[in-house]
């Protein structure tokens, strides 16, 4: 396998309700603009399967506050960072609305660059972060909401900010994957001995005949970070039931699976996520 890639030792179930569902009353309905979100389902089981009621999680990459959201309703303690102050204006109203709705958990969110992730959260949690839980910022041709009128196709949300502001989901992948190992070193710094990084990706086509194994380049960079791997899951992003596979892609999704097809490229719908789940040594 690329990368020495783990094998898939488990599947995660987090797709049985569709994304929606999983959101409707327990964010905000400005959430929908985000382009990358979480699962929820998939949030709650890694933080669920690693942490303890009380644990601190940290989300380097927040965007609109899944991870704190989640984390929060299972009474544990979350940060987390955001470059786009957009993005952290919505997770902190996730955070309010998870607050009026009795969560035990509290959490703060910071806006800033995460690459520089040790100047932003407390010093009082460096060494305390039990779970560091994240997914990188790409995938933006099948990020998004379509709005079908007529013959006529229209695409929004699907653009994470100001290309200028220095995320890295406009930095190309060199720069992105150079990123985010600065980002797991500092993680590592976070986390108490014996912590877990979950991060979760997918590999992502560019072209016609370019396909990125994501999940094997971030496994590199992990291990670049000092990260010790401890086992690859899938999490489910379609519903199983009797033993069949129910899709939960969106328009744009099935729009961009057709259109690969007719041009030869043998695209199937994703079904699952890759789970990466790593240990400070």
């Amino acid at each position: 396998m690329p990368h020495d890639m783990l094998p898939i030792t488990s599947v995660w179930l987090t797709c049985q309700q569709p994304a929606r569902d999983q959101r409707r009353g327990r964010y905000v309905p400005e959430t929908s603009s985000h382009p990358g979100k979480m699962l929820p389902h998939l949030a709650a089981h890694a933080i669920n399967s690693f942490t303890a009621p009380g644990d601190l999680v940290f989300d380097p990459m927040c965007g609109s506050g899944t991870t704190l959201v989640e984390a929060m309703h299972l009474g544990r303690r979350a940060i987390g960072v955001d470059i786009e102050p957009r993005f952290t204006r919505l997770a902190a109203a996730n955070i309010d609305l998870a607050v009026r709705q009795g969560a035990a958990g509290t959490a703060t969110v910071f806006t800033g660059d995460a690459t520089d992730l040790l100047s932003l959260v407390p010093a009082a949690a460096v060494g305390r972060v039990g779970l560091v839980l994240t997914s990188p910022p790409y995938g933006r041709g099948t990020h998004g909401l379509v709005r079908a009128t007529g013959a006529r196709v229209t695409k929004r949300d699907h653009l994470y900010g100001d290309r200028r502001q220095g995320n890295l989901a406009y930095a190309g992948w060199t720069r992105l994957l150079d990123g985010f190992t600065q980002i797991l070193t500092a993680c590592h710094r976070l986390l108490r001995p014996g912590g877990i990084v979950v991060i979760t990706c997918r590999p992502v086509r560019r072209h016609r005949d370019d396909l990125i194994d994501l999940p094997g380049e971030l496994l590199t960079a992990a291990r670049a970070a000092s990260l010790e791997p401890v086992q690859r899951c899938a999490a489910m992003l379609a519903a199983v039931r009797e033993g069949q596979i129910v899709h939960r892609a969106n328009m744009f999704g099935l729009i961009a699976v057709r259109r690969s097809r007719a041009a030869g490229i043998p695209v199937h719908l994703v079904a699952h996520e890759d789970v990466l789940v790593l240990r400070r040594r």
